[in-house]
């Protein structure tokens, strides 16, 4: 089924179909970033060049308005409005999304979460509840929130209009990267992954990447299914859910050529290589997929043509009040 108006059922599977769709709906509200092109060398890589999608640019400093658009155009929101549980990048999009639509929103964040997405969320007029020590508790909270009041719940990942939201962002890298053979991808609960890998559906090489402390899709693949795993790393308040999502789990499986891990200091090498060569300030979950390569957890094959998406720079490493 395609995606229509507020109120229309809700989509049981996410398919290229359903994205193709959703993308004009959303158009209006989010930002088609850009990818750029450099030398591999400029990382130290012996490799073609390197395409970036730089998803960062996005409103809200992530890929995530996409998928909560998604939601507030096709699904009504009640009196008591939305909800939403996050690490940080959901909550502002949602709060961000909200305040574009005049909808009231409620946003749980575990303690973990980063001040800057903290200070985004508060910024876009949303009423911020600080709870427990993970994403599992602040998804709690809200859940009994939205059991009690009757708000609107928005899923991070596991919910088929997010994922479509999300995979438009395999849309704009199609269309302005055709000549790419692989795709690496950070993932936490899954839905940006599931989202793209939908899109492209085997038609190039989606590779994700995980923290070590974080193994969620990793975990999930060895086992045949989603199961607990984890919940550590530097990149906690981004890829740090319990489980990788039921919905993108099956797209996984049959998309995803594989999972691969990084440790915390591979994603800060890659962070400051970041840095260091594009003067970008990516957050750890933001560098993480960069970290795949420059670490060599990944190693692409002689010729291969490989894109990495950077998916979030909601980060305080840069302090603006100091420069000079």
């Amino acid at each position: 089924m395609q995606v229509s108006s507020a109120g229309s059922e809700t989509p049981r599977t996410v398919d290229r179909d359903q994205i193709a769709a959703l993308e004009p709906l959303i158009r209006p509200y989010v930002r088609h970033t850009p990818i750029i092109t450099l030398e591999a060398r400029d990382f130290g890589l012996d490799a073609p060049p390197l395409a970036l999608k730089l998803e960062f640019l996005q409103h809200t400093g992530s890929f995530k308005p996409r998928g909560a658009f998604a939601n507030l155009l096709t699904r009504p929101a009640s009196a008591a409005g939305v909800a939403a549980a996050s690490g940080g990048n959901h909550g502002a999009a949602v709060a961000y999304a909200a305040m574009r639509l005049g909808i009231r929103a409620t946003i749980f964040v575990p303690c973990i979460t980063s001040p800057a997405k903290m200070e985004r969320i508060r910024g876009y007029g949303a009423e911020l509840v600080v709870v427990g020590d993970r994403y599992a508790d602040a998804l709690a909270a809200s859940e009994d929130f939205v059991a009690r009041t009757g708000a609107l719940d928005i899923h991070a990942y596991d919910q088929p209009e997010t994922m479509i939201g999300q995979g438009t962002v395999g849309i704009e890298i199609e269309k302005d990267a055709p000549e790419i053979d692989t795709l690496l991808a950070a993932v936490g609960g899954g839905g940006l992954i599931g989202g793209i890998a939908a899109w492209y559906a085997a038609r190039i090489r989606i590779v994700a990447v995980e923290p070590e402390l974080a193994p969620t899709l990793h975990d999930a693949l060895a086992a045949g299914r989603p199961v607990d795993a984890p919940a550590g790393s530097i990149a906690a308040d981004s890829l740090a859910p319990r489980r990788v999502g039921e919905l993108m789990f099956p797209i996984a499986r049959r998309f995803v050529e594989r999972s691969v891990l990084v440790s915390d200091e591979a994603i800060r090498s890659a962070q400051r290589a970041l840095w260091e060569v594009l003067r970008v300030a990516a957050e750890p979950g933001g560098a993480t997929a960069l970290a795949a390569l420059l670490a060599g957890a990944y190693r692409p094959a002689r010729g291969e043509r490989v894109a990495v998406l950077l998916c979030g720079a909601n980060t305080a490493a840069v302090d603006l009040d100091r420069a000079s």
